[in-house]
């Protein structure tokens, strides 16, 4: 099975040494999306709203630089650093999401790369929206 990396412009991860995602198999493994603007900075510090808000723009242009989209998630990971925020990830879910829901995973972390960082979003998705292997 060959991989293939994913990049996306800016990429603020870059001097991390990881890839934003990575194509194999008919499937995009996307890399923990944290609320990272262009600069690389976290945007909103101690706003969870934006920071959330930006985690999944970020999530989705990795996704669009595969090939894929939001709609082609079979699975997502959703680390949180405090759980009172779970009831603003089923508005989450529900705005960026449609039916079916990918499956879904949230986790409670007690802290994330940044202290600044509230929340991080992974995801497997389905790697071509036309149906084809990539």
């Amino acid at each position: 099975m060959k991989r293939q990396q994913v990049r996306t412009q800016p990429d603020p991860y870059a001097p991390y040494l990881l890839s934003q995602a990575i194509k194999a198999g008919g499937l995009v493994y996307v890399s923990g999306q944290a609320g990272v603007g262009d600069d690389g900075r976290i945007v909103g510090d101690g706003d969870f709203d934006r920071q959330a808000e930006q985690a999944m723009l970020n999530l989705r242009r990795a996704l669009v630089a595969a090939g894929s989209d939001l709609s082609q998630i079979v699975k997502v990971t959703i680390f949180l650093t405090s759980m009172s925020h779970f009831p603003k990830i089923v508005a989450l879910r529900r705005r960026w999401f449609s039916a079916p829901y990918p499956a879904d995973t949230i986790v409670e972390v007690s802290a994330l790369y940044t202290p600044e960082a509230m929340i991080e979003i992974e995801a497997i998705a389905i790697a071509d929206t036309t149906g084809a292997d990539a």
